[in-house]
Parts: C-alpha cells; structure tokens; sequence
C-alpha cells in the first residue's frame, strides 16, 4: 500500500524527510535539525496525526519552532554552522604559506566567493577581523536579512 503524497518542492522543506517503510508500515515525515554541534529530530506518522499533509504541516511547525529555540536562522537556503578551519569561523581560514586569511561564502545565486585579507598589510589581528567581516557581510547578503 502506498500512501498519496502531496506535491512537494525540495525547497519549501529543508531538514524534512518523508518516510514510506511498507515492511514496517512506517508512513510519515522525519524533521532533523543540526545547529552548532547540537542535532534534534523528531517523527511524524502519518497515521497518529490524521494523514500525511497534516503530519506535513505539524512537522514543519515543530521544525520551525525548534529552529528558533535554538538560535538557528529559518532558511531554506543551505548553511554551513560548524567549521574545522581552525580559524573557529565558517568561511574563514588561516593560510601560512601566503600570509593572509582566506574568505569563502556562496553568493545569492549559489555561486562560490572568494577574496583574501593579507596579514602583511594589516597585521593579524586586523586581517582576521576584516575577513570575518567580508564573510559575515557576504553571508548576509546571500540569506537576504539581518544575518
């Protein structure tokens, strides 16, 4: 048996995932939501909320909600929270063998962006301020707000 989905964009339902298991008769819709080290997820059965678009709706609610308790910006555009640049920055990357911070960061259009801040020019300190700068502004621009 399988259930009637709604039509569904991939965009209008980042993080949420549908679920049709007929071996297990598990129908639903699976929200998880990863925020600086910290995942949340949580299942929607079809069955117990009243029917998939229900299920559907209660799912991107609880993910909206969840989203907001946990600091995270509600978009559905895609977002890099966590970093192993060393740096402790998303985007943001100390590069020895140049002497300089190098930027990185989608533009609006999904496109990759990428400058540079040389130490050199303005010392340490002020190159990575300026770079985190760039890619905060950058990031900004890309999600459309007050970022």
């Amino acid at each position: 048996m399988k259930v009637n989905e709604p039509q569904l964009t991939v965009r209008e339902h980042k993080d949420i995932a549908r679920v049709d298991q007929d071996s297990k008769r598990t129908h639903g819709w699976y929200v998880r939501i990863r925020f600086q080290g910290e995942t949340k997820s949580k299942f929607f059965s079809d069955k117990k909320c009243g029917g998939s678009e229900i299920a559907l709706d209660l799912a991107t609610t609880w993910r909206n909600t969840t989203e907001k308790a946990l600091g995270k910006i509600r978009t559905d555009k895609r977002m890099v929270t966590t970093t192993n640049s060393g740096t402790g920055v998303v985007g943001v990357r100390l590069n020895e063998k140049t002497n300089q911070y190098d930027v990185s960061w989608l533009t609006p259009e999904g496109k990759q962006g990428k400058t540079s801040v040389a130490i050199r020019k303005h010392g340490k300190e002020v190159a990575f301020i300026r770079a985190c700068t760039i890619r905060h502004e950058k990031e900004r621009l890309r999600l459309g707000g007050d970022y």
